[in-house]
C-alpha cells in the first residue's frame, strides 16, 4: 500500500491564498471609494441645487432695519436666516410674515454690499452660493407683511399706531433705535390693490419700506409674485439659534381665528421635512 501525501497549504504568497485576498480586497474598496466620491459631490451639489430653488435657502440680514427680529449691520457678521419656500406654494403672504421677496423695479436698497473683484474670490463665492453659503444680495429684501391685497393702511392714530381698516395693530415686534423718539412716521392712507403686500420694517425708523420706496404710495408696494419665501429660523450664528416670530399684528385688533396664525407654520413644517430628510441621506452616504 501506498500512503497518501499529506495535505500541503499553498504558500502565503499564492494567490489562492486568504493573506493574500485581504491586502487587494482592501485595495479593492480604496479605489472604488475614489471612483465614487465624483459622483458623490456631483449628487451632492445637484441636491443642494434643487433645495435651494424648490424648498429653502439661507439667507443673509445685511441690514438694521429688521432689528431686533432680525440682526444685520453692513460691517459685521448678520444672522443667517432658512427661508421656506414651500409655504407660499399653497398660500398667499398674510400680515406678520416676515417674508424675503425681490426688489420691484421702483426699489432701491438700503444697504450697499462689497463684491469681490479677484476673479479667485468670485469663482469661490459663486461655489458658494450654490450650496447655501449666503451672500449679501442688493436685489433682495427682508421686511414683514403688514397688509394685503383689499385692505386700506394708515398711520398713525392717537397712539402713533399703525391702522389696518381703521383698526390699530398689536406690534409687540417693533422697534426703535435707542436715543430716538418712540414715534413711527406718518403716512397718508392707502388701499392695497389685490396680489399686492404693504411691508415695513421692525426697525420703524430705520427702514426704507413701503412708506418711502418708490416714492411710497403705489410705487412702495410688493407684488405677491415677488416673494422668494417666508424666514423661518436663525441658523446662525449660534447664540441667535430661533424662530423668527410671525405674530399677526391685525389678531387681536380684528379677532382673527387663531388657526390662521398656525396654519403657515404647520404648511411650513411639513415643507421642510423632505429638505430635512434629503439633507440627512447625503450625510449618510458620505460617512458610509
Amino acid at each position: 500500500m501506498v500512503d497518501d501525501a499529506p495535505e500541503q497549504n499553498p504558500p502565503a504568497d499564492e494567490p489562492g491564498s486568504d493573506a493574500s485576498d485581504k491586502p487587494a480586497k482592501k485595495q479593492k474598496k480604496k479605489g472604488n471609494f475614489w471612483k465614487e466620491l465624483p459622483v458623490l459631490i456631483l449628487v451632492a451639489f445637484g441636491l443642494a441645487i434643487g433645495i435651494q430653488i424648490f424648498l429653502g435657502r439661507v439667507y443673509m440680514i445685511p441690514s438694521e432695519s429688521m432689528e431686533t427680529t432680525l440682526h444685520g449691520c453692513t460691517d459685521c457678521y448678520g444672522d443667517r436666516v432658512l427661508v421656506d419656500k414651500v409655504t407660499f406654494r399653497f398660500t398667499d403672504p398674510a400680515p406678520g410674515d416676515v417674508i424675503v421677496f425681490r426688489g420691484p423695479p421702483s426699489w432701491q436698497n438700503d444697504f450697499i454690499s462689497d463684491e469681490p473683484t479677484n476673479p479667485v474670490s468670485q469663482a469661490l463665492s459663486w461655489l458658494g452660493s450654490l450650496v447655501g453659503l449666503p451672500s449679501a444680495n442688493e436685489e433682495d429684501f427682508v421686511k414683514r407683511v403688514i397688509a394685503v391685497g383689499g385692505q386700506t393702511v394708515k398711520c398713525c392714530d392717537e397712539q402713533n399706531r399703525v391702522t389696518v381698516d381703521g383698526k390699530p395693530l398689536d406690534e409687540p415686534y417693533k422697534h426703535y433705535d435707542e436715543g430716538t423718539p418712540a414715534e413711527q412716521e406718518s403716512f397718508e392712507e392707502l388701499k392695497i390693490p389685490d396680489g399686492m403686500l404693504f411691508v415695513l420694517g421692525d426697525n420703524r425708523n430705520h427702514s426704507c419700506d413701503s412708506r418711502c420706496q418708490g416714492q411710497g404710495g403705489l410705487n412702495g408696494l410688493v407684488p405677491v409674485d415677488d416673494v422668494i419665501g417666508k424666514a423661518r429660523v436663525i441658523v446662525l450664528p449660534p447664540s441667535r439659534w430661533g424662530g423668527v416670530s410671525d405674530h399677526n399684528p391685525q389678531t387681536v385688533a380684528m379677532s382673527a381665528p387663531g388657526w390662521q396664525e398656525s396654519a403657515p407654520l404647520g404648511l411650513g413644517i411639513v415643507g421642510a421635512w423632505p429638505l430635512l430628510l434629503l439633507g440627512r441621506r447625503v450625510r449618510d452616504r458620505f460617512r458610509r
